[in-house]
């Protein structure tokens, strides 16, 4: 080839992106088989009562979490599965609906703790700058 042959031809700049939808379609079945496999949260056995479900909602409600040993979790965070303090939880609550307001915060307690204890938790969320506070249940086997 000549100087002049060489000069007259270009380079290709195409990026073959056939490879990367592959990748990205393998990706996402792995994604939508694994993801309901993983259970989060805290292991609580409701009480049953019966109960309606509630409308959807744009943003997620904060759920606060009472196990039978009393002790409190917050699926907020980078551990929710790791109890906290009351302290903690009023901090986090409340840094919260500073930024989202309008956010709905529902307690869960286990059907083993003491009663005392959930108003308790409901006392701090209170304090926290909440104003109403749903509770949780499994419906009843009827």
């Amino acid at each position: 080839m000549s100087v002049s042959e060489r000069r007259k031809r270009r380079m290709m700049s195409d990026i073959n992106v056939v490879p990367y939808i592959d990748v990205m379609l393998v990706l996402l079945i792995i994604f939508m088989i694994t993801a309901p496999l993983i259970t989060q949260g805290v292991r609580i056995d409701l009480p049953q009562a019966p109960s309606e479900v509630l409308p959807p909602s744009e943003q997620e409600p904060l759920v606060v979490s009472v196990d039978a040993a009393g002790q409190v979790y917050i699926d907020l965070g980078e551990t929710p599965d790791a109890p906290i303090s009351e302290q903690t939880l009023v901090n986090r609550v409340a840094a919260v609906l500073k930024y989202r307001p309008q956010t709905e915060v529902l307690v869960e307690g286990d059907r083993g703790v003491d009663y005392g204890r959930v108003v308790e938790v409901m006392t701090l969320l209170q304090g926290a700058g909440v104003s109403g506070i749903g509770l949780i249940t499994e419906p009843s086997e009827r």
